[in-house]
């Protein structure tokens, strides 16, 4: 399972399974296997500061062509289901500014088991950025390995600034490569 499948789906509006969080102010979907550990990882990254939206079943709205807005159904509002503790009440742990109503969708991280990462041969020296059209809005989609032993919350937060950085205009490993092959002649 790939863990971008639509739940329901309307003209404008459609609900993805995932935690949608916000990360240095972008809206990020987490998707990911059932179990892998979303829930898990979004509370680490609010334990670093960053906003929930929604667990589980967030929904998305055409806003204009090139805008999804995401928020969280009303029964799910402020809750987190974390595989071993249970419900969370994330604005009574960690107080109101630890959730947002809603966000851009301007992310999806697809989270893999390691030997699914490795057998679609990502390149060593690029990201695995890859597109996804949701309600005929294209939405950058990157795929990350979920190891264990590492902070998968850093790694998501570093992901977050690279993208952050490819949206001005600034891709790091053109720039290795260019200065490589520059060396080279």
């Amino acid at each position: 399972m790939n863990g971008h499948t639509d739940v329901t789906t309307t003209a404008n509006s459609t609900i993805l399974h995932g935690v949608f969080i916000e990360v240095l102010g972008l809206g990020v979907l987490l998707e990911g296997r059932a179990g892998i550990g979303k829930s898990a990882l979004a509370l680490e990254l609010i334990n670093r500061g960053h906003r929930l939206i929604a667990d589980d079943a967030p929904e998305f709205r055409c806003c204009s062509s090139t805008t999804l807005m995401g928020n969280c159904p009303p029964l799910l509002q402020d809750f987190v289901e974390v595989f071993g503790l249970g419900v969370l009440n994330i604005p009574a742990m960690f107080g109101p500014g630890a959730v947002k109503k809603n966000s851009r969708l301007q992310l999806v991280i697809s989270l893999l088991d390691p030997d699914e990462f490795e057998r679609n041969k990502r390149k060593p020296l690029k990201a695995a950025l890859e597109q996804r059209t949701v309600l005929g809005i294209t939405i950058p989609v990157l795929h990350l390995p979920f190891l264990t032993g590492c902070s998968m919350a850093i790694m998501v937060e570093n992901a977050v600034r690279n993208h952050k950085l490819l949206l001005a205009g600034y891709d790091a490993a053109e720039a290795f490569l260019s200065k490589q092959r520059s060396l080279m002649r």
